[in-house]
């Protein structure tokens, strides 16, 4: 029989190491080789004693050998200490999502496109900033889920809920949907800054954060808090979003804050009757938008009920094979890459210093 690679990595899901993460999840597979009757596997570990690798390495062998009995399974271990305690050490790229205006489907665009980048095969977690109008728990069926505790690094911090294999983190799974949450801007920032830092987010690859509307203390809090990778800017066709929209890029242009605006999501284009496109907000906004800003747009998504309906039961459309979820895939694919081009492009991006007597300019 020869080696399924698939059905390997399926093998090390079923093998779980620390509480409910198995030996994917939580990123002991460092490097997985397979050719022709041989798997060489490098398993990184933090903890190096005798008996913690000799009780991992009977673990593996056991099923993978039942899978393929005649196989060579070379498994060496691998130890890395942790280069840095922080939470986010380990997060690769972070994409925050915006728009100027509300209501123009910016928590339906995040929620879609975590779910896209997963069946793409990367690692992805996802924040809703929205501290006073969470939706992200609603979207992904999780409105009655509370994250654990957990000590790591001899810190004290919050594991992150997970569905449709993103890790989530909200305001909303602090307090009842039904809360009206009555805040002035330092403690929200205060709670935004807690939720990013003090969360166990672990590996990813991608880290989105879904930010409320407009351009108010939570953005400035969090180009101070984290070195973004990039901006993504939601917008409809509708001239009063695209003005707000806008705003959105200019913000994130700023001299002080030099946040990259990856690209421009156009939602609600068009409502398709039979075959016929009808363009209720208007058309060519987010062209004629990504043209005077020099953003790239990305996609254009059409209005449709199925979205809508997807988001409303916690079970985004990007889940579905279906044209709708091709669409956020395609938006998936090119988020990414135009995260490669910036990384090969620009450095890091500083985290915002601002004096309080100067502000921003």
């Amino acid at each position: 029989m020869s080696l399924n690679r698939e059905k390997i990595i399926n093998v090390l899901k079923g093998i779980f190491v620390y509480d409910d993460k198995n030996l994917i999840d939580t990123g002991y597979v460092d490097q997985l080789k397979v050719i022709d009757n041989t798997i060489d596997l490098d398993i990184r570990v933090s903890n190096p004693t005798l008996q913690f690798k000799n009780k991992l390495k009977k673990l593996i062998k056991e099923p993978i050998l039942k899978l393929y009995p005649k196989t060579i399974l070379n498994i060496t271990f691998v130890v890395k200490k942790e280069t840095s305690s922080s939470p986010l050490s380990r997060v690769k790229n972070i994409i925050a999502v915006a728009s100027g205006k509300g209501g123009v489907g910016k928590s339906t665009v995040s929620s879609n496109l975590a779910v896209s980048l997963v069946k793409l095969g990367y690692k992805v977690g996802i924040i809703d900033a929205d501290i006073y109008g969470p939706s992200l728990p609603l979207m992904f069926d999780v409105e009655t889920e509370k994250p654990r505790k957990v000590e790591k690094n001899n810190q004290s911090l919050i594991s992150p809920v997970e569905n449709h294999g993103v890790k989530i983190m909200s305001i909303g799974f602090f307090s009842s949907s039904s809360d009206a949450i009555v805040w002035r801007g330092p403690m929200a920032t205060k709670a935004l800054k807690t939720i990013i830092t003090q969360t166990d987010w672990g590996e990813l690859d991608y880290l989105l954060i879904d930010l409320p509307p407009g351009t108010s203390d939570i953005h400035l809090s969090l180009v101070q808090t984290v070195s973004l990778t990039g901006a993504l800017v939601v917008s409809t066709p509708q001239p009063v979003s695209l003005i707000d929209a806008s705003k959105a890029i200019n913000m994130f242009q700023l001299k002080d804050i030099k946040v990259p605006v990856l690209g421009l999501v156009e939602n609600m284009s068009w409502y398709l009757i039979g075959e016929n496109k009808h363009y209720i907000f208007g058309r060519d906004g987010g062209k004629s938008l990504s043209e005077s800003s020099q953003v790239p747009l990305l996609i254009e998504l059409p209005l449709d009920q199925t979205i809508r309906e997807g988001g409303d039961v916690g079970r985004p459309v990007a889940l579905q094979n279906t044209d709708l979820g091709g669409l956020f895939l395609s938006l998936g694919t090119r988020l990414v890459e135009e995260i490669d081009l910036r990384n090969q492009k620009l450095p890091k991006t500083k985290k915002v210093e601002i004096s309080h007597n100067r502000g921003c300019n």
